[in-house]
């Protein structure tokens, strides 16, 4: 689903990929002022614990935390304040279908530079339970274990 044509990532949510299965990917624009771009830019901003919700039929995401800009004084805004996302009303409707099942909600995985506009990759999620954890880092483990035995035979 999304283009492969991403500039330059400026943040990642490592955290999702061990606390979520990740169903499904989708590309969205965010709605920002002026200062918090400038911000993005420098990478000052935390993915950490933020998550989408669908309000009213808009699309917001909470709990992202863009450290206010140095020079912006009066313009800045709050850091962690409701952002609005951009989808057109498919795009949303599809994503109210996933969140109504049982388990369902909507992760920011990674934020990014694409064509000098500011983009979030929202993943649909499904939290996993601490057992599923455990597996992904045994078979991780077995992996590097792998990857290593069969570096040192060449």
């Amino acid at each position: 689903m999304i283009d492969m044509a991403v500039g330059k990532i400026l943040a990642k949510n490592r955290k999702a990929t061990y606390d979520y299965f990740i169903e499904d990917k989708l590309e969205v624009g965010i709605v920002l002022k002026g200062t918090e771009v400038k911000s993005i830019r420098q990478g000052k901003l935390n993915l950490k614990d933020s998550y989408a919700s669908i309000d009213d039929g808009e699309v917001y995401i909470n709990n992202m935390h863009i450290s206010p800009y140095e020079q912006g004084n009066i313009y800045n805004v709050d850091p962690v304040r409701k952002r609005k996302l951009l989808l057109n009303k498919r795009e949303i409707t599809k994503l109210l279908g996933y969140i109504k099942q049982k388990g369902y909600a909507l992760i920011p995985l990674s934020v990014y530079l694409k064509q000098g506009k500011v983009k979030i990759e929202l993943g649909v999620a499904r939290g996993k339970k601490n057992y599923d954890k455990r597996a992904d880092i045994a078979k991780k483990d077995a992996e590097r274990r792998i990857k290593q035995h069969m570096s040192e035979k060449h």
